[in-house]
């Protein structure tokens, strides 16, 4: 028999989100980390905010709707609050339960602050911390490697530092047509208005150039969790540098002292790679040949990275290194990532940071319940 839709709507709703959500949803299991990294943090919380003055929405919420707007691909902050507004299990995730959603003003009023207390580093650091104690997350063979992240600024941005600007061809005041044919750019000569920090990079030979930062990541090769993440200029030398501070980061603040890195050809570098050997660390990276009738210290590390590549360890190491572009992939196409939704390179590299710290809850999810 043919039911009946009744479209009369109850004046009420009970429902238990708790007995609703499957005992192995991953949500769970990054709930339950992230709040307890989030209960540990309090005294950082407590520094950044003020004594006296209207209460306002608590960082614990707001962080943990960064981490809703990771897992699930929204694409703007806007989407990330209407979503909340009806989806009951975003709700049971940030703790909202019948309270007011808060608007999307509240993430540009509050980044700042995340900003000047550290407080989005301090909470990436704590997870990492937390895959190192648990045995998860290797302290001895590790992977670098670097990608473009295209900024949000358009080409028709890029003006001259120094004389006339391009004529429009038509008079549409929001997007007019400009007429670059003959018009040699480059980072030396010409500025985006937009994102004045973005550079005009190309991911190879051949290959269009657009406004871009550089997106640079540090990988465990145990089980491929990021144990770093950094945005740097798109200059051609951000590869070693952000390597340089992601070392130095991990011995800082986990006491971890690498044994060996992997990377490819983009970090053969001479004074790199005598650098990383002063460091007792093995470079495992492609070499060509080297042949030199006086040789540096630069040309002897790269010699013996060369006959490096001959060992096992080497071998090993290059077959793992595929798995940073895994993580760069899902950075791209689940963290949204692929083109930055701020302006403003620490902006992005918050954005880096929460993405990397959403990616790590949830492999970390995963890998408690494969044991």
């Amino acid at each position: 028999m043919r039911g009946d839709a009744k479209k009369q709507v109850p004046m009420y709703f009970v429902i238990n989100v708790e007995a609703e959500l499957p005992s192995s949803h991953p949500l769970r299991a990054i709930k339950r980390r992230a709040d307890a990294i989030l209960g540990s943090m309090n005294r950082d919380f407590e520094a950044a905010y003020s004594k006296i003055g209207r209460p306002g929405i608590a960082p614990e919420r707001l962080l943990k709707a960064l981490l809703l707007q990771a897992l699930y691909s929204i694409r703007s902050e806007i989407q990330l609050m209407q979503a909340i507004q009806f989806n009951l299990l975003y709700r049971w995730f940030v703790d909202l339960s019948d309270d007011p959603v808060w608007t999307p003003e509240t993430f540009s009023m509050n980044r700042e602050r995340f900003e000047e207390h550290d407080l989005v580093r301090k909470f990436f650091d704590r997870i990492v911390s937390e895959a190192v104690i648990e045995g998860y997350a290797s302290t001895d063979h590790f992977t670098v490697d670097g990608t473009l992240i295209r900024s949000w600024a358009s080409l028709k941005s890029l003006k001259p530092r120094n004389g006339p600007e391009p004529k429009c061809t038509d008079d549409d005041p929001g997007n007019p047509t400009v007429n670059f044919h003959g018009e040699k750019r480059s980072n030396a000569t010409h500025q985006s208005t937009t994102d004045p920090e973005a550079l005009l990079a190309r991911k190879g030979k051949g290959k269009e150039a657009h406004l871009c930062h550089s997106g640079h990541i540090l990988m465990e090769n145990r089980h491929g969790l990021c144990m770093d993440a950094r945005v740097d200029r798109a200059d051609g030398y951000a590869e070693r540098r952000s390597a340089r501070r992601m070392i130095r980061h991990l011995k800082r603040r986990h006491s971890i002292w690498l044994d060996s890195l992997g990377m490819d050809a983009a970090y053969n570098d001479g004074t790199f790679l005598a650098e990383l050997g002063q460091l007792n660390i093995r470079a495992h990276v492609p070499v060509p040949p080297v042949r030199s009738r006086a040789p540096d210290q630069g040309t002897l590390a790269r010699e013996k990275a060369h006959r490096r590549m001959r060992t096992k360890g080497y071998q090993m190491s290059q077959r793992i290194r595929k798995r940073v572009e895994e993580i760069f992939g899902w950075f791209k196409t689940i963290g949204g990532l692929a083109r930055a939704r701020l302006v403003g390179r620490w902006k992005i590299a918050q954005e880096m940071l929460m993405t990397g710290a959403a990616y790590n809850l949830l492999r970390l999810a995963r890998l408690e319940a494969a044991a």
